[in-house]
């Protein structure tokens, strides 16, 4: 019987689909320790591993011949694990896609209204029972609808972000990418990020972690914004550069972000932390029970099928 190895807990429908295998499913919801990714590359035939179990090229260099055969991330993006090292070890990488392209959408949507209307800040103030009732000049925000979108990173997500924005907004869709996409509704591509930038009133970051896109919003792209426009956050945390940002708030450079994610999460900066105009939300992207168990049995079905000796269905 193979051993695989959980390395967070998960939903019961998840661990019931294991029926087969040796299980071992992790207690803790922290990342794994660096002791611990090298004994389960060592002890298990496969590990479902997810965000922040930091599979390195110097943990893989430390177990020569590892047991493990497949890594099965539970989560879409794996720049957690350096495929590359992992491929030359002989270990297979899979994930997850699809399963999550709409929840995170949905929270994108969650920021850009929770941000442009500061949702978060009067939520702030009713319950410090300051609160001297509704006035015509009282917190006044950024309507939304009819504005304009720019999406950086047309992907699944971008799309399905770009789609709310369109058929529920009315706004302008504009995005920068490597290619230009097929869209069943208007979509300008631009080449130039800084252009983008300079045009919109909510800036949306979409793209997969990578050292590619690491500080691909940074100071200059910041200081391109409108002063009133918006920046979101769902795709990774070090995509913004968090002191750049920071600094953009902290002078009303812009006007308000909303993060999901963080660049040394789950650290997050006391000064984020002490701005009112930024929303942080606990990286709750995929945070929907139904949606965690499509995530869950898609990994499962990637090991199943390694295992019987098939291409697992969604490797990396």
């Amino acid at each position: 019987m193979k051993k695989i190895f959980v390395s967070r807990p998960l939903p019961s429908d998840v661990i019931a689909k294991l029926e087969g295998f040796d299980v071992t499913v992790r207690e803790s919801t922290l990342p794994l320790t660096g002791v611990e990714l090298r004994s389960v590359l060592r002890d298990f035939d496969g590990v479902l591993p997810t965000l922040g179990d930091i599979f390195s090229a110097k943990v893989f260099a430390d177990v020569p011949n590892p047991r493990c055969r497949v890594l099965a991330n539970f989560g879409v993006g794996y720049n957690h694990i350096d495929a590359a090292a992992a491929q030359d070890a002989g270990i297979i990488v899979t994930n997850t896609p699809g399963a999550v392209t709409d929840a995170t959408a949905d929270i994108a949507m969650t920021l850009m209204l929770m941000s442009a209307r500061r949702a978060a800040e009067g939520e702030r103030l009713v319950r410090s029972g300051t609160w001297q009732g509704w006035h015509p000049t009282q917190m006044l925000g950024l309507h939304l609808s009819g504005k304009t979108v720019g999406i950086v990173g047309m992907g699944r997500i971008g799309q399905a972000i770009a789609r709310r924005c369109h058929f529920g907004f009315d706004m302008k869709v504009m995005y920068f990418n490597r290619s230009e996409k097929s869209i069943e509704f208007p979509a300008e591509n631009t080449s130039s990020l800084l252009d983008l930038a300079a045009k919109v009133d909510v800036l949306v970051a979409a793209v997969p972690g990578s050292p590619e896109t690491k500080h691909l919003i940074d100071a200059d792209v910041l200081a391109a914004m409108q002063p009133h426009a918006h920046l979101i956050n769902i795709s990774r945390g070090d995509v913004v550069e968090e002191a750049a940002l920071i600094r953009a708030l902290q002078t009303n450079q812009i006007g308000g972000a909303g993060l999901d994610v963080y660049e040394f999460e789950p650290k997050v900066s006391k000064a984020l932390c002490d701005l009112d105009n930024v929303v942080l939300l606990p990286h709750l992207g995929t945070a929907a029970l139904e949606v965690r168990v499509d995530m869950g049995l898609i990994a499962v079905d990637n090991l199943q099928a390694y295992f019987a000796g098939k291409p697992p269905p969604n490797a990396v």
